[in-house]
């Protein structure tokens, strides 16, 4: 069992006698939010110190990526751009491992087309070998491992990976899924806590010690609460199990995102079968397949996937996701050369939108290089808020110990009426975000563990004790005078 209510907050008690919060509204419930945000920032804190260090360099290296890699990615502008087909032929024979994957024409004047390459011996299952051709001369100005559908190039795709699981493959995705469960739940915490402070507590200048260092970690948390929020939620968007679920919720909401179809028609069986340039010739081949998507209104960028199979059609699709988003795609028929579906941004569903903006302004694409400031501005808070959380809990400590953890109990002042939809609540989010409802489940349980052994030695406490109410005190008295 757990010891019985105190009064304690971020702020220790002034006097040993015990005070008793009313029984509804914010004072019941203060202890026990104060009591989650800083468990949770003391075991989560470590997670999310990573993700943000990854996070913001992450965000830093789409910058770095033009610059390391500009030779690949850019060519002087030329008179004309060559025929599609030619440039891949043309990357097919200084690459003739692999097969085809995609293909990506080039989206401005300057820019290298980038020819996809599967199956190709030492490039993972899940990435691309990109082959680089001058669009106006055809020639090949280099090769590097590709992946994602943002076009990660080396640097970024190893930043991406160690931020998403640590380099440890799927089980390594836990770490972040962790991270952003939490990550709201902290920020909110926080937002609450520093609002029901008074006005006069919130205060920076003139503080020193504990209170100061306070002061700036409930500031810049404000600020930035907002930006965690939504970085919590878009990146639980594609996360293992929490993923999984907002997907099935979303299909079942018929708010699931649409893509085109990609059979080809049954009267066209048998036709299209690849040609000797790794499968991607396919019946009227690339230029006509292209023209017939820029027909349908599918401007640069776009990425042309070749046919799975004789009964596949060729995928066409927009890539660009910067603001405005350009998502169209079709699918063009390998043996007449005709558009079969059409699917377009405008026509998808609310959700599928948002999922997709949040996503993208997640990852730092949506709004170019201002997206990518805010998400290091946010990322660098975040590093900034766990610093200082950890130096108030040494302060806290007197600045020669981490200080006493916030006592038991504060779940006991609050009352049935609000406790009881809390903890349904409670359940129901954590079905949704497992990690989240585990994680939470097995903190309380501990808790109760370690505080009924504290009750059988005899050791449980109903407050504050009086050193410890003497020490805050003598600190109380000794900031005031400064």
């Amino acid at each position: 069992m757990s010891t019985a209510p105190t009064t304690e907050t971020d702020e220790s008690p002034q006097s040993a006698t015990p005070v008793t919060p009313k029984r509804g509204g914010w004072a019941p419930l203060r202890p026990l939010v104060l009591r989650l945000h800083f468990y949770a920032g003391v075991l989560v804190a470590p997670f999310l110190l990573v993700a943000a260090t990854t996070g913001f360099l992450y965000a830093a290296s789409f910058q770095a990526e033009k610059i390391l890699y500009s030779h690949e990615m850019t060519v002087p502008v030329g008179d004309e751009k060559l025929p599609i087909s030619e440039q891949v032929a043309a990357a097919r024979k200084a690459h003739p491992e692999g097969t085809v994957a995609a293909v990506r024409p080039s989206p401005e004047d300057d820019a290298t087309t980038r020819v996809m390459l599967s199956g190709v011996s030492g490039i993972g299952e899940t990435h691309t070998l990109a082959v680089f051709v001058d669009p106006y001369t055809a020639k090949v100005r280099g090769a590097l491992e590709q992946y994602g559908s943002t076009g990660a190039l080396p640097l970024r795709t190893w930043i991406d990976e160690f931020h998403a699981n640590l380099k440890l493959g799927d089980d390594g995705r836990l770490y972040s899924e962790l991270a952003a469960s939490w990550l709201w739940v902290i920020a909110g915490g926080g937002l609450v806590l520093w609002f029901g402070r008074r006005r006069t507590q919130r205060k920076i200048r003139g503080t020193s010690g504990r209170r100061r260092t306070l002061g700036l970690h409930g500031s810049v948390g404000v600020w930035a609460a907002v930006g965690f929020i939504f970085l919590s939620a878009t990146g639980l968007t594609w996360s293992t199990y929490a993923g999984a679920n907002i997907d099935e919720l979303r299909t079942s909401l018929r708010q699931a995102t649409p893509s085109v179809s990609a059979a080809a028609g049954g009267e066209h069986e048998g036709h299209g079968s690849g040609s000797a340039e790794g499968g991607v010739e396919h019946g009227v081949g690339l230029d006509k397949v292209l023209a017939a998507a820029r027909a349908e209104g599918l401007g640069d960028p776009v990425e042309i996937v070749p046919p799975a199979d004789a009964e596949s059609a060729y995928k066409v699709s927009q890539v660009q996701r910067s603001w405005p988003t350009k998502q169209d795609a079709v699918a063009v028929d390998p043996a007449t050369g005709e558009v079969t579906d059409t699917v377009r941004f405008a026509d998808y569903p609310v959700l599928a939108k948002l999922t997709r903006w949040g996503i993208d302004a997640h990852t730092g694409v949506l709004f170019g290089i201002v997206n990518q400031l805010v998400l290091m501005a946010l990322a660098l808070s975040l590093i900034l808020l766990i610093l200082w959380g950890y130096r108030m809990w040494w302060q806290r400590g007197r600045a020669s110990a981490f200080g006493r953890p916030i006592p038991r109990g504060a779940w006991q002042q609050v009352p049935a009426h609000i406790l009881v939809p809390l903890m349904a609540g409670i359940a129901v989010l954590g079905y949704f975000v497992p990690l989240l409802g585990i994680s939470l489940a097995a903190f309380i349980a501990v808790d109760v563990i370690l505080g009924e052994i504290a009750y059988r030695r005899g050791k449980r406490t109903y407050g504050p004790s009086k050193e410890a109410v003497k020490g805050t005190q003598r600190e109380t008295e000794k900031e005031s005078a400064k």
